[in-house]
Protein backbone atom coordinates (compact mmCIF):
# COMPACT_ATOMS: atom_id res chain seq x y z
CA UNK A 1 0.00 0.00 0.00
CA UNK A 2 3.30 2.10 -0.13
CA UNK A 3 3.01 4.68 -2.45
CA UNK A 4 6.56 5.17 -4.68
CA UNK A 5 8.30 8.16 -3.01
CA UNK A 6 9.43 9.81 -6.15
CA UNK A 7 6.21 10.58 -7.33
CA UNK A 8 6.31 13.70 -5.10
CA UNK A 9 8.52 16.12 -6.40
CA UNK A 10 9.83 19.34 -4.97
CA UNK A 11 9.17 22.83 -6.90
CA UNK A 12 12.75 22.39 -8.25
CA UNK A 13 11.64 18.94 -9.53
CA UNK A 14 9.02 20.04 -11.55
CA UNK A 15 10.82 23.06 -12.59
CA UNK A 16 13.47 20.93 -13.72
CA UNK A 17 10.67 18.47 -15.67
CA UNK A 18 8.32 21.41 -16.91
CA UNK A 19 11.83 23.05 -18.05
CA UNK A 20 10.53 26.11 -16.58
CA UNK A 21 12.11 28.17 -13.87
CA UNK A 22 11.02 27.72 -9.80
CA UNK A 23 10.40 31.12 -9.85
CA UNK A 24 7.46 30.23 -12.09
CA UNK A 25 6.70 27.04 -10.27
CA UNK A 26 6.08 28.87 -6.92
CA UNK A 27 3.95 31.48 -8.40
CA UNK A 28 2.06 29.43 -10.05
CA UNK A 29 1.44 27.15 -7.20
CA UNK A 30 0.66 30.11 -5.07
CA UNK A 31 -2.16 31.07 -7.23
CA UNK A 32 -3.30 27.41 -7.47
CA UNK A 33 -2.79 27.14 -11.17
CA UNK A 34 -0.13 24.32 -10.50
CA UNK A 35 -1.58 21.61 -7.83
CA UNK A 36 0.96 21.50 -4.72
CA UNK A 37 0.64 21.30 -1.19
CA UNK A 38 2.89 23.76 1.12
CA UNK A 39 3.94 21.78 3.91
CA UNK A 40 5.96 23.63 6.49
CA UNK A 41 8.00 26.28 4.76
CA UNK A 42 8.17 23.69 1.74
CA UNK A 43 6.04 23.10 -1.60
CA UNK A 44 5.12 19.61 -2.60
CA UNK A 45 4.07 18.08 -5.70
CA UNK A 46 2.66 14.70 -7.11
CA UNK A 47 3.97 14.13 -10.80
CA UNK A 48 0.83 12.34 -11.37
CA UNK A 49 -1.40 16.05 -10.72
CA UNK A 50 1.28 17.62 -12.78
CA UNK A 51 0.55 15.20 -15.35
CA UNK A 52 -2.58 15.02 -15.18
CA UNK A 53 -2.87 18.91 -15.56
CA UNK A 54 -0.51 19.36 -18.62
CA UNK A 55 -2.44 16.20 -19.89
CA UNK A 56 -5.99 18.57 -19.34
CA UNK A 57 -3.85 21.65 -20.89
CA UNK A 58 -2.67 19.70 -23.95
CA UNK A 59 -6.79 18.59 -24.57
CA UNK A 60 -7.80 22.34 -24.10
CA UNK A 61 -4.87 24.57 -26.61
CA UNK A 62 -4.84 23.90 -30.04
CA UNK A 63 -1.96 22.06 -31.21
CA UNK A 64 0.92 23.86 -33.48
CA UNK A 65 -0.36 24.82 -36.75
CA UNK A 66 -4.07 24.66 -35.81
CA UNK A 67 -5.74 28.27 -36.13
CA UNK A 68 -8.45 28.87 -33.30
CA UNK A 69 -11.97 29.43 -34.73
Amino acid sequence: MSKDVSAIMTAEDVANYLKITPATVYRLAQRGELPGAKIGRVWRFRKEAIDNLLQEQESVQPGKGEREE
